[in-house]
């Protein structure tokens, strides 16, 4: 049989087409068993598979729970039909939920999977009030972070290490009442046994070896893929050589970070401050 290759960086549904095939082949499946146990043909599954087709709800739910992936299909489905999101996000957000492991790097806010709904909407607001968003896109951007946020509530969850600048904790986002709660709610994930928690503090300075935002998600089969985001793009990067470099800078980081004892004592300590 020949087999379309795909580009997922090519168009959303591409990338949409390239996840539900890698979804399905990683459990030995043909189109014709996912068919099967879909209710849908398997000319239907190659067509969304190789981005010739759309589709709908009704079939990423289906499929989800045809091939156990949880909400990993929908959550990208959904984001990839709202406007307001950067294009490579949904994506992201996808592979996001299949990982067994998420390293963050953070440089300037909290991290999405740990912002509560008040820090969350706060961002939101300003981004309406400045005109860079509808107020329908900003609250279809925090029920999409509720979304993603329900991988920590699985049976089991993902091993995540969040490195988050120490700027990230000093900036009120929502104003005094608003930032103590994100604090409050940052101690309480640090508590998690599958979470691992530093703060990158300012005497770093110029040796931080990371500046923008990296996300390093290693998934149940070791392979690794990286995102990154410039103001109007979010971007999932595969290359290997790009990934292994992202990689050594993170274990760098992690090493020349606070630890997580003197990460909890600052946290505490701008929380005091607020």
């Amino acid at each position: 049989m020949n087999r379309k290759e795909l580009d997922p960086a090519s168009s959303p549904r591409a990338s949409f087409g390239a996840l539900l095939r890698s979804s399905r082949e990683a459990l030995g499946w043909t189109q014709q068993d996912l068919a099967a146990a879909m209710g849908y043909s398997d000319s239907y599954i190659s067509a969304v598979e190789t981005g010739r087709k759309s589709t709908s709800r009704d079939f990423v739910r289906a499929a989800d729970k045809a091939l156990g992936t949880g909400q990993t299909l929908e959550l990208m489905w959904v984001g990839m039909r709202r406007k307001g999101f950067l294009e490579g996000f949904p994506e992201h957000a996808a592979q996001e939920a299949r990982a067994s492991e998420i390293r963050i790097f953070e440089p300037n806010l909290i991290p999405g999977l740990f912002q509560t709904k008040a820090y969350a909407s706060a961002r939101e607001a300003a981004a309406v009030l400045r005109g860079s968003s509808t107020q329908d896109q900003a609250e279809e951007r925090v029920r999409f972070l509720a979304a993603r946020q329900r991988l920590l509530r699985r049976a089991e969850p993902p091993v995540i290490h969040a490195v988050i600048d120490e700027s990230g904790i000093r900036r009120p986002v929502g104003g005094a009442v608003t930032m103590r709660a994100q604090l409050d709610h940052l101690v309480e994930m640090a508590a998690r046994p599958d979470v691992i928690f530093q703060i990158a503090p300012f005497s770093l300075a110029e040796h931080a070896p990371l500046r923008s935002v990296v996300t390093l998600l290693t998934f149940a089969d070791r392979s690794v893929v990286g995102y990154t985001e410039s103001a109007d793009q979010g971007y999932v990067v595969r290359d290997d050589r790009t990934v292994r470099a992202w990689e050594k800078a993170y274990d760098r980081l992690r090493a020349e970070a606070l630890t997580r004892a003197a990460t909890l004592d600052l946290i505490h300590k701008a929380r005091k401050e607020l």
